[in-house]
């Protein structure tokens, strides 16, 4: 079998034999880790400046790398870098072998003095993390704003809740949606609080113990915008917790948005006919030329599954490798790189669907049905000063005796009704009102205007950050 040579990776200096060629490949990252290019110069940059107030690099030597990796940083944002295959390892390498072509590789071989691609691909990660938990949280941001200002513009419409799937109690449309944004605002929390987890510089750890030139390590954090250190060597470099929390924050807003989508999917139904998805967010057959698919909503509870995935998987490569970093460890890079694009995207289209959602306010209406309002029957009575566990009974009695007529509830005459019980009075027909049933609702939390209204008010709070 032909071997490709390992001379000219970076720890090439004590190996005489070559590598296999599927080696080669299967140890690569550079088609994937390339992502970092930017944080990885910048990171470079920073570095650099470290060493030259250390008196590592002169003043000339530092403003030629820091040119060189600016033009190579141009290069990689015009798609214009050549990677060398076989060559360029990981981005790490491939920056630096391009560095020593500019500016010439006894300047460019100073930039990497003290310093351990460990550290390098750690402090990268959490860059690029940080980066993209910003884009992240503006795209939960605005699907929190579209949720509370539908929920403030369509407070009058009611419809069916359920519980078992099966019809419960007379809900606001507006309470619906809350339900869910709600949830979406605790994941907007959790999110602010990961990312200060995330934002631990690890640049100065070297491999496992340390920088021994006393090389600033505050100063380079400032400079890359970290809020503080990881601040023992060996858990620096070793540390992908964060990628995890990560992947936990996500998959929990993947259940959200998956539980989110799939009452959507059934209300979106001919059975329900609640909402209408609009064309943008929707396919249609190959076969039948009626159909209607709302592909948009299924996609985002397929991808729940994918996001899952990826954390229980990434949880089970790390949790057995011992102390510092291990090879395997690159394996956190392409799962956090899949799960940010499918966080992100789902939101977006979360956010697109229910931006253009059309509701159907008659047929909500028409969904709702007498029986729904059985313990309003039964909160008439504790009114009254009958226990609840006998009022519950005695509107049990009044639904089985409107299934023995065949007559709805509130078409049963007060008569019928007082054969139920004698402490039923002339307003009890009042009961069979679905607003009056929402508004009865009124303590924090319940479906009626006042307290739709006061959710939206806490919604819009925590998107503000109090």
């Amino acid at each position: 079998m032909s071997k490709a040579p390992g001379k000219n990776m970076l720890w090439g200096g004590r190996f005489t034999g070559g590598l296999d060629p599927i080696m080669v490949s299967y140890n690569e990252s550079i088609y994937f880790d390339r992502a970092f290019y930017s944080q990885d110069i910048r990171g470079s940059i920073a570095w650099a400046r470290g060493n030259k107030n250390r008196g590592i690099l002169s003043e000339d030597e530092f403003s030629e790398i820091e040119r060189g990796l600016k033009a190579v940083e141009e290069e990689w944002r015009t798609d214009k870098f050549d990677i060398k295959p076989g060559v360029d390892e990981d981005i790490h390498t491939a920056n630096e072998r391009r560095l020593g072509e500019i500016i010439g590789t006894n300047i460019a071989g100073k930039l990497h003095t003290g310093r351990s691609r460990n550290e390098q691909v750690a402090t990268d990660m959490r860059l690029w993390l940080r980066d993209q938990l910003d884009n992240i949280e503006g795209f939960l941001v605005e699907l929190l704003k579209v949720t509370a200002s539908r929920a403030e513009a369509e407070i009058e419409h009611v419809m069916p809740g359920y519980t078992h799937l099966q019809r419960a109690q007379p809900i606001r449309w507006s309470h619906w949606m809350l339900s869910y944004g709600l949830a979406f605002a605790n994941d907007l929390q959790r999110l602010r609080e990961v990312k200060k987890r995330v934002n631990k510089s690890p640049l100065g750890c070297g491999a496992l113990a340390g920088n021994p030139f006393g090389i600033d390590r505050d100063a380079m954090a400032k400079e890359l915008g970290f809020e503080t250190l990881i601040y023992n060597s060996m858990a620096g470099v070793a540390d992908r917790d964060f990628v995890v929390e990560f992947m936990q924050w996500g998959s929990m807003l993947m259940i959200h948005l998956s539980r989110w989508a799939e009452d959507l999917i059934i209300y979106s139904s001919g059975e329900f006919n609640f909402v209408k998805l609009a064309d943008a967010y929707s396919t249609g057959s190959s076969l039948m030329p009626q159909k209607k698919n709302p592909d948009s909503l299924e996609l985002i509870r397929g991808k729940s599954g994918r996001a899952f995935g990826q954390m229980s998987g990434l949880m089970m490569t790390i949790k057995g490798i011992p102390s510092t970093y291990n090879k395997d460890l690159q394996e956190s890079v392409e799962p956090m790189l899949d799960h940010v694009k499918t966080v992100g995207d789902s939101i977006q289209i979360a956010t697109g669907v229910l931006s253009t959602l059309a509701i159907q306010p008659k047929n909500m209406l028409a969904s709702l049905s007498p029986d729904m309002l059985a313990t309003d029957l039964a909160d008439y009575l504790v009114r009254k000063g009958v226990p609840f566990r006998e009022t519950h009974h005695i509107s049990g009695q009044v639904v089985a005796l409107a299934e023995t007529e065949s007559t709805p509830m509130d078409k049963l005459t007060f008569e019928q009704l007082q054969s139920v019980d004698s402490r039923f009075e002339k307003d009890i027909l009042e009961v069979f009102d679905y607003q009056k049933s929402v508004e009865m609702r009124s303590a924090s939390g319940g479906t009626s205007k006042s307290s739709v209204l006061e959710q939206v008010k806490v919604l819009k709070a925590i998107l503000e950050g109090q």
